[in-house]
């Protein structure tokens, strides 16, 4: 009998070219309709490509994914829609049709094994009815900020990401946390130690090709210090790809997980007793030369630099919230488990909010720790960047005597109550962020006590559903 399908299957050494090809246009800011055309042609002239997927993150960072018909997309690239009283804090139900653009630059071909054959893959940009940027969409506001920062200052901003989770037994635990009220780890091997076969190795190295694959430029990958807990490392990007590279990791780590019949989590702080997961974010503004080194500077780094660092401290309760989104990632900010929510800069102590790591002259960065890998990259991102570069520089550098908040409510309070995050994202995205982080915690524990409670899994952002929700 025939073959019946014919459908795209690119093998990981051609995809890895062709991703890092993709990426270094985008890097080369080659003309968006340039790109275009010559995306749509691809997609016209590959008959074995039947769907693309187009995704978009909604405020709370939840990536989204729509599949079309490639025929269908390519008629109707201009006049594509979606229902966005359907995504939280997108528009409301009287006003609910919010149209979807495609960033052709944003173009990744797939792992067919992993994510099926037959389909590419691009990231939306969420417009008004007509045209517009979307006031939510946080990536169309990082991108529009990169560009005016390129165009009146020369600034390339640089970011690169080190995102941990967990890998637990069964598939959808998080989801099934509320009827247990227990994650099972896959092993309880940890730190540097897991023995090839190790269940939490086997899942690293089918992901870190995967992500190879998708033009991740992998650095070192290995179980972090808590058992079953994973983190690969990449190579630093511009700040549009980086913040997309965020996504795309969770992204793959879910799919790797779900079809070996286990969970990957980034929560924060799913286990009582244990290390948490973090997003630490490594930050670095350039102009032909990184703009962070000085090489006679304190820690080598640059006057510049301190100032970004300043700012960002001096700013640290008004973003708290952004960089910590969920009731359950409060719980990671303990210092009993190195917890960086000390308000100060150190080179070496890791409870510090920000960290100067050793670098030289391409590689000097500043390192913000106590971000989570559940925040919102496209909003999180901005934030420091733009804090970094524009926001009140304080009369003495913060000692660390002023600590993060230990809980969500706080941190709710600083965020909303905030002359700056006001100016920074308006007050319209800033209404509606309390209101969503506010709906959440309401159904959680205002005390958290020490043990992980299922509602803080239940209601988080990346975990919810309508039944879920529902629950109350």
């Amino acid at each position: 009998m025939p073959e019946l399908r014919d459908f795209l299957q690119i093998p990981y050494d051609e995809l890895e070219e062709r991703n890092l090809a993709a990426k270094q246009q985008r890097l080369d800011r080659v003309p968006m309709d340039v790109i275009r055309e010559e995306r749509m042609k691809y997609l016209t002239d590959e008959k074995r490509i039947k769907a693309v997927t187009v995704c978009f993150t909604d405020l709370e960072g939840r990536l989204h994914m729509l599949d079309y018909d490639k025929k269908f997309l390519l008629n109707s690239v201009d006049n594509l829609t979606f229902d966005g009283s359907s995504i939280r804090g997108f528009s409301q139900q009287v006003e609910s049709d919010l149209r979807l653009g495609i960033d052709w630059s944003a173009f990744y071909w797939l792992p067919a094994d992993i994510f099926g054959p037959g389909k590419v893959l691009v990231f939306g940009e969420v417009q008004e009815r007509d045209g517009s940027p979307y006031l939510a969409d946080m990536r169309a506001r990082l991108k529009q900020y990169a560009k005016e920062q390129f165009d009146k200052n020369g600034y390339t901003f640089n970011a690169a990401n080190e995102i941990e989770g967990f890998l637990f037994k069964g598939t959808h635990a998080e989801q099934n946390y509320y009827l247990n009220g227990k994650f099972d780890f896959i092993t309880t091997s940890g730190y540097y130690h897991s023995l090839p076969g190790d269940p939490v190795r086997d899942f690293i190295d089918r992901s870190a090709e995967a992500q190879r694959a998708m033009g991740f430029a992998n650095e070192k990958d290995h179980p972090e210090v808590a058992p079953a807990q994973f983190e690969m490392n990449y190579s630093y990007s511009e700040i549009g790809v980086a913040s997309d590279q965020v996504q795309l990791y969770k992204l793959l780590c879910r799919q790797v997980a779900f079809q070996t019949g286990i969970t990957a989590s980034f929560l924060p702080k799913p286990i009582t007793g244990v290390n948490g997961s973090g997003m630490h974010t490594n930050m670095s503004v350039s102009k032909k030369n990184n703009l962070f080194w000085d090489e006679k500077g304190q820690e080598n780094l640059s006057s510049f630099g301190w100032d970004y660092i300043k700012r960002i401290l001096n700013h640290a309760l008004d973003i708290c919230l952004i960089l910590n989104s969920s009731v359950n990632s409060y719980r990671r900010l303990d210092p009993h488990y190195e917890a960086p929510n000390q308000i100060k800069a150190s080179p070496i102590d890791r409870g510090s909010m920000v960290r100067i790591p050793i670098g030289n002259s391409r590689s000097m960065r500043v390192e913000v720790r106590s971000i989570a890998p559940d925040a919102n990259p496209y909003l999180a991102i901005y934030t420091l960047f733009k804090t970094g570069l524009e926001g009140k520089l304080p009369k003495k550098m913060p000692t660390g005597d002023e600590i993060l908040p230990d809980n969500i409510y706080d941190a709710i309070d600083a965020f909303s109550g905030s002359a700056y995050i006001k100016e920074l994202l308006g007050a319209e995205v800033q209404q509606r962020f309390t209101s969503l982080k506010t709906n959440q915690a309401d159904r959680c524990p205002r005390k958290l006590g020490t043990l992980i409670k299922p509602s803080e899994v239940q209601f988080h952002h990346e975990v919810y559903n309508q039944f879920l929700w529902s629950q109350f």
